[in-house]
């Protein structure tokens, strides 16, 4: 089974202060190796403070978002190079508040994506359909055209090094989550794409995560689905002992799933 990996998107909260005691707490309670990736995307602003915190343990650091240009005359924007300087490991891509605020496309996102994995990073890839598109049955159809133009000349090596991060956005900060069936679902659905955009064991590597009013009393039902990899954690992330129940939960839903599966 693939290893679950549990990131958490800070979004725009914290100032360095807050930005280094809640990683702290974080590193603090996970000094024990869990079974699981784990990883925190702080603002810009706060990306060297937590670094330094989490410097030499398993803990990533990722960005909620990037530049497609390496350098240049971009206002305001920050290159994945840079990024990489600062010991990202991860980088959010097509996260579906960019997507609606700042109106990134698919065209715009496929240019991340590829940017990212040029700079040897990770890419974080989200998909998802909003509560108008579920309620028309457009889901799949949604899902299916973001993950296509998202990869759309990216070759099977390069897919193979992505993550995904299914987030529909009806559940996002609603506190209402999609349930593991319907998430499972999806999920199924993303790595049938992949699997014909490169190959099936591609497909049956790539970690597909779940994001979505993610908590610690919902974390473990979720990741006991085999199809769900992990998760992309909003609101909850915010709090180092919520955080850490949820990479917890991840864990032990993991072991009973590969129990289940055993027998």
């Amino acid at each position: 089974m693939r290893t679950p990996l549990i990131i958490g998107n800070w979004k725009m909260n914290g100032t360095q202060a807050e930005a280094r005691a809640l990683a702290t707490g974080v590193r603090d309670a996970l000094k024990r190796k869990v079974a699981a990736g784990v990883a925190v995307c702080p603002p810009f602003t706060a990306l060297p403070a937590v670094a330094e915190i989490l410097a030499g343990t398993a803990i990533g650091v990722g960005a909620q978002n990037c530049h497609h240009e390496a350098s240049g005359a971009h206002t305001g924007e920050i290159s994945v190079p840079m990024l990489k300087e600062l010991g990202c490991r991860y980088v959010l891509v097509g996260h579906s508040e960019r997507r609606k605020e700042m109106g990134e496309t698919d065209e715009l996102i496929n240019r991340k994506v590829q940017a990212v994995l040029a700079q040897a990073l990770i890419p974080v890839l989200c998909v998802g359909e909003t509560a108008e598109e579920r309620n028309q049955g457009l889901t799949f159809t949604t899902v299916e055209g973001q993950l296509r133009a998202g990869l759309a000349g990216i070759a099977s090596d390069g897919i193979a090094r992505l993550v995904l991060a299914y987030e529909p956005v009806w559940a996002i900060g609603t506190g209402v989550n999609a349930t593991p069936a319907q998430a499972a679902e999806v999920h199924g659905y993303l790595r049938g794409i992949v699997s014909e955009l490169s190959t099936k064991e591609t497909a049956q590597g790539l970690s597909i995560v779940y994001g979505g009013s993610v908590k610690g009393d919902n974390a473990q039902s979720l990741l006991a689905e085999p199809e769900i990899d992990g998760a992309l954690v909003g609101g909850a992330s915010l709090k180092a002992a919520d955080f850490v129940a949820i990479v917890k939960n991840a864990v032990a839903a993991r072991g009973v799933a590969r129990e289940g599966r055993s027998r």
